[in-house]
């Protein structure tokens, strides 16, 4: 099933997200969004829950909910693309997180002291920079003298473009009038766009956020394309656990993009033009393949007309394709290694089905009997009793649930111990979980935090939004918050028992390791 923003795991899935343009990944989750949501307090049935929540889809197919709370003069807003990595287009990968980084370049009225003179300068930066890819593609007949003058030419476009931009006005329009938590993420799936306002702030979010995806402007497009690159560079190339990550997905998922982590890779990257980012922008964000949460202190009427006021602007364009590769089934074992003097660490993957399979919330289960918390199965053996790890987890869904993934496992040996003897007790634990079913006092215990677990999480109008817009789009109704609740609870020790056979086969995984560089202990 989706997962959420904040989770207990140790580690970071690849996903990237901006606060400002500081980049931050976000950890990996080993728990659904399976929740008692705080917003029943006064209300514990969808249909006391329905009351207060107004949909409504505009004529070019945007779809919104809004969700009354009143409880204090703020409004949270989420907008949900049904677009991430997965749908990079081949040599492309890293578009997604660029254009989402173009969002925050403002408008064309706000971020500019000229924008008429300012697009003319970045249609000669364009035009340069085609010399320069057409003098590249001769080859061996590359002229040296003329590239190098080109180079120089591009360096003055792109110098006389940036004299007409205001940095950062779109953010500090934001906060010079209470807005916070100013966010936005790209991941496999979905990109994500979300802040914060008073109340009496909500119709300049209804400006800003229409006007950005209405007629995005690409300045500083190739100073950002910079920024993305030393993102990767930062998180992948010097980070020893971003190395094995992107080195086992590759090797797990040989055909399907997910093969591909939300940052792309470095060579598509330095190569990426306003032209992909405006292709990819008309693909993929139409109308209809988003969803826009609006949680808070309004008036869901006024909500509407505002939305028909400033959004049914957006043109009406068909949905994108979908992806079409289907990942062949693993028939053996594979393996992978990284080498890092770092600290020892090793992921497995198997297999596993989409988050619209039967078998999904009960592969959710068993990543909680598995790792969540104290009382997991992995945590009582290779940490509290052995003390051979310092850390052993599972993740049900990764890297993303749109498609069919991977079900992972961490483990981080603790001082004196080595990753084979996490190896060793991880698979004695499985065998135990094959071999055995969950008795029925535990599974009711691993239900319980499944509901509880993301409570602190979930009270906030933003953490709503959130959900609203991520379980719409996912199964196209936020009701399936509730309805997964339902089938969660109706898991049995027997279906635990099933998957764990069924999915964690040693034909059906993959193992990343890093290793010692030769010579080092």
């Amino acid at each position: 099933m989706p997962t959420g923003y904040e989770t207990n795991s140790l580690f970071l899935r690849p996903t990237v997200w901006h606060n400002k343009r500081r980049t931050v990944r976000l950890k990996s989750s080993t728990l659904p969004i399976l929740l008692a949501l705080p917003a029943l307090a006064a209300a514990q049935n969808l249909e006391d829950f329905k009351k207060r929540v107004t949909e409504f889809t505009l004529a070019n197919g945007l779809h919104f909910i809004i969700l009354e709370r009143h409880n204090a003069p703020v409004v949270s807003f989420h907008t949900y693309v049904n677009a991430g990595s997965v749908d990079d287009p081949k040599g492309k990968t890293g578009i997604a997180h660029m254009f989402e980084h173009m969002a925050f370049k403002g408008t064309e009225t706000e971020g500019s002291t000229n924008w008429h003179a300012e697009k003319a300068a970045l249609a000669q930066v364009e035009t340069v920079y085609d010399a320069i890819e057409a003098e590249k593609n001769k080859g061996p007949k590359t002229d040296p003298e003329k590239l190098k003058a080109l180079e120089a030419k591009l360096g003055e476009a792109i110098e006389k473009a940036d004299s007409f931009v205001v940095p950062n006005l779109y953010d500090r329009i934001i906060e010079s009038n209470g807005g916070v938590g100013m966010n936005a993420g790209t991941g496999e799936d979905s990109t994500d766009y979300f802040y914060n306002f008073p109340s009496n702030r909500v119709e300049l979010w209804f400006y800003l956020e229409s006007g950005r995806f209405l007629r995005p402007v690409y300045r500083e497009f190739y100073k950002e394309r910079d920024v993305v690159r030393e993102e990767r560079r930062m998180r992948v190339e010097s980070d020893p656990q971003g190395k094995l990550i992107e080195a086992l997905q590759a090797v797990a998922i040989t055909a399907h993009p997910y093969r591909n982590g939300p940052g792309g890779w470095a060579s598509d990257i330095e190569n990426l033009r306003v032209a992909d980012a405006e292709k990819f922008y008309k693909t993929y964000y139409v109308p209809a393949n988003m969803t826009i949460a609006i949680v808070g202190d309004v008036n869901p009427a006024e909500m509407k007309r505002l939305a028909g006021k400033y959004f049914a602007a957006l043109p009406k364009r068909p949905l994108p394709p979908p992806v079409v590769t289907v990942e062949p089934a693993q028939e053996g074992a594979r393996r992978v290694e990284v080498i890092s003097p770092a600290q020892p660490m090793e992921f497995i993957a198997y297999h596993r089905p989409d988050q619209y399979d039967p078998d999904d919330p009960v592969l959710d289960v068993l990543s909680s009997a598995l790792s969540s918390g104290r009382t997991s199965l992995l945590y009582k053996d290779l940490v509290r009793d052995k003390k051979i790890a310092l850390a052993a987890e599972a993740d049900a869904t990764f890297p993303g649930g749109k498609y069919p993934g991977l079900f992972l496992f961490i483990l981080v040996p603790n001082a004196g111990h080595t990753l084979e003897e996490c190896q060793t007790a991880l698979d004695a634990v499985i065998q135990k979980v094959q071999d055995s079913k969950l008795d029925e006092a535990a599974l009711a215990r691993i239900k319980t935090k499944i509901r509880t677990g993301l409570i602190k999480q979930l009270d906030s109008n933003s953490g709503l939004a959130q959900l609203l817009t991520q379980y719409s789009a996912a199964y196209g109704d936020w009701k399936k918050l509730f309805t997964s609740l339902d089938e969660i609870d109706r898991v049995t020790p027997e279906d635990v028992q099933r998957v764990a056979k069924k999915y964690l086969r040693p034909e059906n995984r993959t193992i990343g390791l890093t290793v010692q560089p030769k010579g080092d202990k």
